[in-house]
């Protein structure tokens, strides 16, 4: 019989529960995006909140139809990393639906960061769930993370997470969002990003301030501004936002490996879906990517996590 693990997880972005079948190694993934008006960067805290109190239910009513044998555990995200301060009051949702299902379910509860759920669900997509036993380097960049992490294994939390590079002040995914709003496109911005990007057949030479193994993407922003004031194409100020935070991945990656050596790469998170950093990316390093649907905000990666502390116990 099938032993299933639920995870949930409540981001700024997206209500998303996931189920994994560990027999089968496989995830049933639901998901849905907070609704942002166009021409808006996201929303208030007190509205995500809003959101995902609307769009989980249904969310795990649907899931739970999927339910063929009992839930052994239940794994939600708690906060957005695993430090000292780090609190969101979106993901209060999900830790609360997470509760009340695991002792409805008479199942074991177990707490994640958000980030920490990224990065499982980036091994597990990759194929490279060896790692968890394993020391490794992961570069997580989304909307509110421009992170690059040394990961090694944990009891208590499956990863012990070291954040040892990070942006000087705009996240990857925030300059993302903002040129994409700036040229029409909606919120959250990459995936639409990334198509107008692939429409030019520009290449650009950027080069981002770099200190320290952290990049800054406030420069971005302005450029990007300037070349929409100049009535630039569209598809090529998408192609040079993208080719400036590439060239920022790959700086950061090249002072990891000068910092830790040759330890596996994998690569996690909402920006690190895009065709053009992936290719890039893993040609010049060998990194493992995350697939698409595992790279933005889901809950594939707390289900697994949820997993493993199960399998440990």
């Amino acid at each position: 019989m099938s032993e299933l693990f639920l995870g949930i997880d409540t981001s700024n972005y997206t209500s998303s529960c996931a189920l994994y079948d560990s027999n089968n190694d496989s995830f049933i993934s639901l998901k849905k995006l907070l609704s942002v008006e166009q021409g808006n960067l996201g929303l208030r805290q007190s509205d995500a909140v809003f959101h995902h109190t609307k769009n989980l239910p249904p969310l795990l009513c649907e899931l739970a139809d999927k339910f063929t044998s009992s839930v052994k555990g239940v794994g939600v995200s708690y906060a957005p990393r695993d430090c000292d301060g780090s609190y969101m009051p979106c993901f209060s949702v999900g830790e609360g639906y997470g509760a009340v299902l695991a002792q409805t379910l008479n199942a074991s509860l177990y707490k994640f960061s958000h980030q920490a759920g990224h990065v499982a669900a980036a091994l597990w997509s990759s194929g490279q769930t060896q790692l968890v036993e394993k020391e490794f380097i992961a570069f997580h960049f989304s909307g509110g993370t421009t992170d690059v992490l040394h990961v090694k294994p944990d009891t208590d939390k499956v990863f012990s997470i070291e954040t040892v590079s990070a942006s000087l002040d705009l996240k990857a995914g925030q300059a993302v969002d903002r040129a994409g709003v700036m040229l029409g496109l909606p919120f959250p911005a990459g995936k639409e990003l990334d198509r107008l990007a692939c429409m030019s057949d520009k290449e650009y030479r950027t080069k981002p301030y770099f200190r320290d193994g952290s990049c800054s993407f406030s420069g971005l922003e302005n450029k990007c501004i300037t070349m929409k004031n100049n009535n630039e194409p569209d598809c090529d100020i998408a192609k040079f936002c993208i080719d400036y935070i590439c060239e920022a991945v790959r700086l950061m990656t090249k002072h990891a490996i000068s910092r830790f050596g040759e330890l596996p790469l994998i690569y996690a998170g909402g920006v690190m879906s895009n065709s053009i950093i992936s290719r890039k990316i893993s040609e010049e390093f060998g990194g493992y990517f995350a697939l698409p649907e595992y790279s933005s905000d889901n809950a594939a990666g707390t289900a697994y996590l949820a997993y493993i502390k199960e399998v440990r116990k």
